[in-house]
């Protein structure tokens, strides 16, 4: 595949992507990874690191075009180079305002097959850019700053005949990864799942956490998933309110365990500022969810089963069931509880497993899950 891959400053895509080509290595799928950015600076030797941005738009826009020649002459004859990714940006947002960081023209000499949008938590990109650039970049500017680059990159997915291969990846919030960025791009025809688990009312049920941990761990190995859990500001918010109850007017965040440099140190925010984005966050999440659902083959949905025999069934969980039913997914749902699912689960699902391995056993025979010789770390 021939991926182009977009997302706003401050995700620090260049490394991510590095692990993922260096995966690929050791699997014996060679990737050409090319970074716009550092193909600008090379032609740009007068230019400081991390000032690039600060250049005229006509000189960006030059520097731009002559590092996307390099790119194509050197990712040419594709079947030489089968397996391609571009770091590149749909778009930027910097003292210029907001403008685009693509020519349609050079895209099609590409010819890409695939697009991704990469996103992180914002409180890990608003860390980023503070440490790494000189910009003064609110949270709430870096929320929007994401939406108009998943939105440019789809623009860009349909306008080169890609409307079905786009997608959104986090880059991970307890789980790297780079091993389902390398699928997508090695292993396209892997299954692609939506596993969908109760979240914000279990937090503080550790058994069941542990149950939905199993689960989400069972799925990524056998398949190419898209996690909701990999993006989830809910988190930061809800620290955000305990702040401002007791008084604080900053929270603290530790860098994520594959969010950036090993021993960063804890990342001031605001509590004000936190708060000023409670709606952003909520739709994000609500349009987010959606869209992952809408890139995968079929949701698999675990519910637990909660103490008092109450079955683990949120509002979001049941929203995407339903959302996955009327967009014509396969909806397969793992119940655990004792009693029996109602029939606004049972008249929408394609089955219904009492366990994850019940599910795993029946995918196998159904020839849904990948080859053991594509199941990296199988």
């Amino acid at each position: 595949m021939r991926a182009i891959v977009t997302g706003q400053v401050g995700l620090d895509k260049r490394a991510y992507l590095q692990r993922v080509v260096d995966l690929g290595g050791t699997r014996g799928d060679a990737i050409d990874l090319f970074n716009i950015g550092e193909l600008m600076y090379g032609e740009a030797p007068d230019v400081r690191a991390g000032r690039i941005l600060d250049l005229p738009i006509s000189r960006l826009g030059s520097l731009r075009r002559a590092a996307f020649k390099d790119v194509i002459t050197r990712s040419h004859p594709v079947a030489d180079h089968p397996h391609v990714m571009v770091n590149t940006h749909a778009t930027f947002r910097w003292r210029h305002g907001l403008f685009s960081a693509f020519d349609f023209d050079q895209l099609e000499l590409f010819s890409p097959s695939m697009f991704i949008c990469l996103v992180d938590n914002i409180e890990e990109i608003h860390r980023r850019l503070h440490s790494e650039h000189t910009i003064d970049a609110t949270l709430k500017d870096c929320m929007v700053w994401r939406e108009e680059e998943i939105l440019a990159t789809e623009l860009m997915a349909q306008g080169l005949g890609c409307r079905e291969q786009f997608y959104i990846l986090s880059r991970g919030r307890h789980q790297d990864t780079a091993e389902t960025c390398l699928r997508l791009v090695t292993r396209p025809d892997m299954r692609k799942v939506y596993p969908s688990f109760p979240m914000s009312h279990v937090m503080d049920m550790p058994d069941v956490l542990e149950e939905i941990a199993r689960f989400r761990a069972a799925l990524a190995k056998h398949f190419i998933t898209f996690d909701p859990a990999d993006v989830d500001e809910k988190l930061l918010l809800d620290r955000a309110i305990a702040a401002a109850r007791d008084g604080k007017d900053f929270v603290e965040t530790a860098a994520h365990a594959y969010g950036g440099r090993a021993g960063a140190p804890a990342h001031r925010l605001p509590v004000r500022e936190v708060l000023d984005i409670a709606g952003d966050i909520d739709g994000q999440i609500y349009m987010r969810d959606f869209r992952l659902v809408d890139q995968s083959d079929m949701i698999v949905s675990l519910v637990p089963e909660l103490p008092g025999g109450v079955p683990g069934l949120s509002s979001g969980v049941e929203r995407e069931l339903h959302h996955a039913f009327e967009h014509a997914k396969e909806v397969y749902v793992v119940w655990k509880p004792a009693k029996s699912p109602s029939p606004f689960i049972t008249e929408t699902a394609t089955r219904i497993f009492r366990t994850v391995d019940e599910a795993l056993a029946w995918f196998e025979a159904k020839g849904m899950l990948a080859p053991p010789a594509t199941l990296f770390g199988a």
